[in-house]
C-alpha cells in the first residue's frame, strides 16, 4: 500500500516555519506541537497548499512562496488618509496597530504610517504583502479523509 500523499481530501500534520527574506521567523511551530489542517479548510493559504501537495509524512522542504502565492502584492487603493479627529485621545506612532470595525462590525487591522495634526495615514494591506516568504515544512502525517 503507498503512503498518502497531501492533496485534496487529506489531514495533514506539520510544523513549520515562515520566515522573511532576511531570515527572521514570523511563525513557527517548531517549538511546540505541530499544526494540524484539512486541505481546503482555509487555515492554510491556497499558495502554501499548493506547494507543499504531493509530499508525505517525514518529508522535509523548504520552500520559497512569491507574494502571489503568499498575501498578495500590496494595494495603494488600501492605504487610507483618515482625519485626526478620529483618533482622538489616542497616542498615535508610526507602526501602531489600530483597529477599525467596518460596516459589517468586521474587524479592519490598519497600520500607521505616517501622522501630523491634520490627518493619519493607515495601510489596511496584509503586513506581509508584497514579501517572499521562505515556509519549512517537516510533514509528520498524512491521513486520507
Amino acid at each position: 500500500m503507498t503512503e498518502p500523499r497531501i492533496g485534496q481530501n487529506t489531514e495533514v500534520t506539520l510544523h513549520f516555519a515562515l520566515r522573511l527574506e532576511n531570515g527572521d521567523t514570523v511563525d513557527s511551530t517548531f517549538d511546540k506541537d505541530p499544526a494540524t489542517f484539512k486541505v481546503g479548510d482555509g487555515n492554510l493559504l491556497p499558495g502554501f497548499e499548493a506547494a507543499i501537495f504531493g509530499f508525505k509524512a517525514d518529508d522535509k522542504r523548504t520552500l520559497e512562496i512569491l507574494p502571489e502565492n503568499a498575501f498578495g502584492q500590496p494595494n495603494p487603493q488600501n492605504v487610507q488618509i483618515i482625519a485626526r479627529s478620529q483618533f482622538k485621545d489616542m497616542e498615535l506612532s508610526e507602526g501602531l496597530l489600530v483597529i477599525f470595525n467596518d460596516a459589517a462590525n468586521t474587524e479592519l487591522p490598519g497600520v500607521v504610517k505616517v501622522f501630523d495634526d491634520d490627518q493619519v495615514t493607515i495601510d489596511f494591506n496584509h503586513p506581509l504583502a508584497g514579501k517572499t516568504l521562505t515556509f519549512e515544512v517537516e510533514i509528520k502525517d498524512v491521513k486520507a479523509l
